[in-house]
């Protein structure tokens, strides 16, 4: 027996995916920036319930999950009803040298703040150079400078 292959419903399955994954960080909309020695991750998660915040951290992935509840008025009739309800995640992966056990949160006016440290052993130091009988010291250049 043939079996029949439809590669419009294949790109409409990816492209659901895709979509889908879309929805998920438009609903989670972030700005991330280095300031220093620290990252610092802003989310937007307005309406959300404060006590249903939750931030993880596992291996190398940071999950951010909220709830926001939505209105239930049962006797009355939707003229609109366009704000989303429900649970929200959103996973990241962060790279090395990141000093996950210290990362600090605080939620204010509908957005979530972490603060992510850069780990002591991903920050540029000064490594002395002996030869001789005198000493003297090389700093490292920053990542992603030439030297």
């Amino acid at each position: 027996m043939a079996t029949r292959f439809d590669p419009f419903q294949e790109m409409d399955r990816v492209l659901g995916q895709m979509l889908a994954a879309d929805r998920a960080s438009a609903g989670m909309p972030m700005d991330l920036y280095r300031d220093g020695d620290h990252y610092v991750l802003h989310v937007d998660l307005p309406g959300a319930d404060p006590g249903t915040i939750d931030v993880a951290v596992e291996d190398r992935t940071l999950t951010i999950r909220a709830n926001r509840s939505g209105r239930t008025e049962h006797d009355v009739q939707w003229l609109a009803k366009e704000r989303p309800a429900g649970t929200y995640a959103r996973q990241l992966t962060v790279g090395r040298g990141l000093a996950l056990d210290q990362i600090s949160a605080t939620y204010a006016d509908g957005v979530l703040t972490l603060t992510i440290p850069v780990a002591e052993e991903a920050k540029p130091r000064r490594i002395e150079v002996q030869h001789g009988s005198a000493a003297t010291s090389i700093e490292a250049a920053p990542a992603g400078t030439a030297g």
